[in-house]
C-alpha cells in the first residue's frame, strides 16, 4: 500500500519525499529513453518515404540488430546496481565506480566484437528465418551501416548508467537530445541526397545512425570528462586495467539481464518474422504498431532504471523501507501512464499512424486498417507492459536478475510465443493472433515479476537491518 490513512506524518512526508525523488530522476532518462528510441524512429519514418518495401526491409533489419544491441546493453546495464549500491555503501565510492564503469567498457567491446561478425552475415541469418531472399538482401545492406554503431552504443549504457547512479542524468538527456537532432539531419542528406552528398537509401539510414551513436558516446565522455561534478572520478584512467573479480560479478548480474532482454526482444522479432509469411503489407502494419508501442515502452523503462538506482541505492544503505518506498512509487507512476496510454492507442490510432505513413492515400489503407488493429491488441497490454519492466527494474536494484530471466523465458517463449502461433496459424486469425500471444506472454511475466516483488523479504532478496 502506497499510503494509509493511520500513516504518521514523518512516514507520509519520506513517501512523498520519494516521489519527488523518483520524478526527478525518472524524467530525464524517460526522456533519454524516447530520444533514444527516436534515433530508430527516425529510419524507420525516413526509411517509409523511400515505399512499403524499403519500410519492409529496414524493419528486418532493425530488428535483427535490436536483437543484439538490447542484450549486449542488458549485460551492460549490470553497472547501474553496481555502481548505486556503491553510492549508497559510500565506502570506497570513487574507487568501486570507476572500476565498475571500466569494466562496462571491457563487456561492451567483448559484446561488439563477436556481434558484429554475425551482423556481418545478417541476409543468411534472415533468410534462415524463411523471409523473402530480396527482402534479406536489402535489409542485409541496411545492417552492414548499422552494425558498426554498436560499440559506441553499449560504451554510451555505461557512461549513462554512471550519471544516472549518480542521480545527474540531465547530462545523458541533452547530449541525446542533440544526436536527434544530428541523426535527422545525417537522414535527410545522406538517404536523399542532400547537402552534396549522394543518395544512398537503405544505406545512409544505416550509417546515419552509426553516426549518431558514435556523437553520443564521444559526446557524453566529454562531459563526465570534463564536467565539475564527474571530473573526481576519472572514469576513463588506466582502462586497460582488469579487475577480472569485478568483471565476473558484473557479468554474473548483467547476463541475466541481457537473457531476459533478448527473450523479450527476441519474441518480438519472431513475431516480425512470422508476420513475414502474411506478407508485406503485414510486415508494414506490424512496425508501425510496434514503433508506437515501443516508444510508450520507453516511459516505464525509464522508470524502471529509475527505480533500479533508487531502490539499488537503499539496498547498498541497507534500508529496508527504502527499498519498499522506491519500488512501489516507480510501479505507481508507471501503471498510471501505461493506461493513459492504452486509452490513446484506442481512441485515436490514426493520428499516432499519420506520423509513419500518409493516411489520406489510398495506397497505404491496408497497411493502416491493419495498424489499426494491431494498436488495439497493444493497448491491451500496455498495463502488463509497464508492469513486468518497472517489476524487473525493482529486482534489479536488489541485483536479483537469474530468477526473472526464467520468468521472463518461460513466459515470453514457454507461454506467448506458444499462443501467437496457436492463433496465428492453427486457428487462422493471422497477424492478430501473434499480437495475442505477445499480449498474453507480457500479461504472465508482469504478473510472476510482481509477486516475487512481494515476497523479497520471505526470500530474502532484502538485507538485514
Amino acid at each position: 500500500m502506497l499510503f494509509n490513512p493511520h500513516q504518521s506524518a514523518s512516514a507520509r512526508a519520506a513517501w512523498l519525499d520519494e516521489f519527488r525523488a523518483m520524478l526527478t530522476l525518472g524524467w530525464p532518462l524517460v526522456l533519454t529513453n524516447l530520444a533514444q528510441i527516436a534515433l530508430t524512429t527516425t529510419d524507420v519514418i525516413v526509411v517509409g518515404r523511400l515505399g512499403p518495401t524499403a519500410l519492409a526491409a529496414g524493419t528486418l533489419g532493425v530488428n535483427l540488430y535490436f536483437a543484439i544491441l538490447l542484450s549486449g546493453i542488458g549485460v551492460v546495464t549490470a553497472t547501474s546496481p553496481m555502481m548505486a549500491s556503491a553510492f549508497g555503501r559510500k565506502l570506497r565510492m570513487v574507487h568501486d565506480v570507476r572500476r565498475t564503469f571500466r569494466q562496462g567498457l571491457w563487456t561492451a567491446l567483448l559484446i561488439a566484437v563477436p556481434s558484429w561478425i554475425a551482423l556481418w552475415h545478417a541476409e543468411a541469418i534472415l533468410i534462415l528465418f524463411d523471409q523473402d531472399p530480396q527482402l534479406a538482401a536489402e535489409a542485409a545492406v541496411f545492417v552492414h551501416y548499422l552494425q558498426w554503431g554498436l560499440f559506441p552504443a553499449l560504451g554510451y549504457i555505461a557512461l549513462r548508467s554512471f550519471v544516472a547512479a549518480l542521480e545527474r542524468p540531465l547530462w545523458a538527456l541533452l547530449v541525446t537530445g542533440v544526436a536527434i537532432l544530428f541523426n535527422v539531419l545525417a537522414n535527410w542528406a545522406l538517404v536523399f541526397g542532400h547537402l552534396g552528398l549522394p543518395a544512398l537509401g537503405l544505406r545512409g539510414s544505416g550509417l546515419a545512425t552509426t553516426l549518431s551513436n558514435i556523437f553520443l558516446f564521444v559526446g557524453l565522455a566529454l562531459v563526465v570528462n570534463f564536467g565539475r561534478k564527474f571530473r573526481r572520478y576519472h572514469l576513463f584512467g588506466h582502462w586497460w586495467r582488469a579487475d577480472w573479480p569485478r568483471l565476473v560479478t558484473l557479468w554474473r548480474i548483467g547476463l541475466p539481464i541481457g537473457a531476459a532482454l533478448a527473450f523479450e526482444i527476441t519474441v518480438f522479432n519472431a513475431a516480425v518474422f512470422l508476420m513475414g509469411q502474411f506478407g508485406t503489407v503485414a510486415i508494414a502494419a506490424h512496425a508501425i504498431a510496434i514503433q508506437i508501442a515501443s516508444a510508450s515502452f520507453m516511459v516505464p523503462m525509464g522508470l524502471a532504471q529509475a527505480a533500479t538506482v533508487r531502490v539499488g541505492r537503499a539496498y547498498g544503505a541497507r534500508d529496508t523501507d527504502g527499498i519498499t518506498r522506491a519500488g512501489w512509487t516507480a510501479f505507481a507512476l508507471a501503471i498510471a501512464f501505461m493506461a493513459a496510454m492504452s486509452v490513446l492507442m484506442i481512441a485515436a490510432p490514426r493520428l499516432l499512424i499519420s506520423a509513419f505513413v500518409d493516411v489520406g492515400d489510398p495506397v497505404n489503407a491496408p497497411v493502416i486498417e491493419l495498424a489499426i488493429s494491431f494498436l488495439v491488441c497493444a493497448a491491451v497490454f500496455q498495463i502488463a507492459d509497464g508492469a513486468q519492466v518497472v517489476g524487473a527494474g525493482m529486482l534489479r536494484g536488489l541485483q536479483d536478475t537469474r530468477v526473472p530471466m526464467i520468468y521472463a523465458g518461460l513466459g515470453y517463449w514457454g507461454f506467448g510465443m506458444s499462443l501467437s502461433l496457436l492463433f496465428a496459424f492453427r486457428l487462422g486469425y493471422g497477424g492478430i493472433g501473434i499480437w495475442i500471444g505477445l499480449a498474453s506472454g507480457l500479461v504472465a511475466v508482469a504478473c510472476v515479476m510482481m509477486l516475487r516483488w512481494t515476497r523479497r523479504a520471505r526470500l530474502g532478496l532484502v538485507p538485514a537491518r
